[in-house]
């Protein structure tokens, strides 16, 4: 829709102009979600696609992942500007999460070639399925500051709820970085929806190290990425007793599933994902 409050829209060159940002002055990537409601508390933009940020980039840490990386270069719908997506998968099972991540939203392959990671990652919506996947990677959010510092993230600190994350006015997220050990990682998928296409009411997703460690994670079903940790693959008690002891007030409550739903939903899940990732050790062994 038009934003009849915008009076100016800045397209950044340089570090140097987002100055801007904050108070009335707002982030413009792929504009997805911004031009999909009004923005009456905005009357500047700054458009960030014209900096230039490579989409995919190796690194000696893992893949760094741009903030203006659209979806389909994610998933692999596209090619990166760095690294190809076939290239990705050959050397790093863990990068099969991306493109599950995205079909698990409800959005044309259209909105792939426009809308980013970093605003999937920025919104901080319960269904941010992009964002829970590199939740579920282990990946560290680069936030530049206004002041020209850095801050580095966990992105599993990231948001905060529904909404809310933890940058402060006039930062922008800069990338998200997923370390080697994730990328090598062997991952599961599950997700349940209401609908068949509608949004997900509960989405869980695993990542079992080469080392042997293994993480859950529950994202659409919380108010925010719920991570659980474990040294070793568990067993299935030991994956319904952490799901049972995450905080109550955390289950998300909306049209598309009740907090009760959310919760046995997600403990199936888990469950389902912790045997498939429990199988493959059996099978590598």
């Amino acid at each position: 829709m038009d934003l009849d409050t915008i009076r100016d829209v800045v397209v950044a060159r340089g570090r140097a102009d987002l100055g801007f940002l904050g108070g009335s002055c707002g982030v413009l990537a792929g504009g997805t979600f911004l031009f999909s409601e009004p923005q009456e508390e905005l009357d500047r933009l700054v458009d960030i696609t014209a900096l230039g940020w490579p989409a995919l980039t190796e690194t000696r840490e893992g893949l760094e992942i741009a903030a203006t990386c659209t979806l389909a270069e994610l998933a692999g719908a596209g090619v990166g500007r760095e690294l190809g997506a076939e290239v990705l998968r050959a050397q790093w099972p863990g990068t099969a999460l991306f493109a599950r991540a995205c079909r698990a939203l409800v959005a044309s392959h259209k909105i792939w070639r426009t809308a980013t990671v970093g605003g999937n990652v920025c919104l901080s919506l319960p269904a941010g399925a992009v964002s829970g996947a590199l939740v579920a990677l282990d990946g560290v959010a680069l936030v530049w500051s206004p002041d020209g510092s850095d801050r580095r993230i966990p992105l599993r600190e990231f948001v905060l709820g529904p909404g809310r994350n933890v940058l402060a006015s006039g930062e922008v997220l800069r990338s998200i970085t997923v370390p080697t050990r994730s990328l090598l990682a062997r991952t599961a998928f599950r997700k349940i929806a209401l609908a068949p296409l509608g949004r997900s009411g509960a989405v869980v997703m695993g990542r079992r190290e080469v080392e042997g460690r293994c993480a859950l994670t529950i994202t659409a079903a919380t108010t925010k990425p719920i991570v659980l940790d474990f040294d070793a693959m568990p067993g299935a008690a030991e994956v319904r007793g952490a799901v049972a002891d995450i905080d109550p007030s955390l289950w998300f409550d909306d049209p598309h599933g009740a907090p009760d739903w959310r919760r046995h939903v997600a403990g199936v899940l888990a469950g389902e994902v912790a045997a498939e990732l429990r199988a493959e050790v059996g099978d590598e062994q």
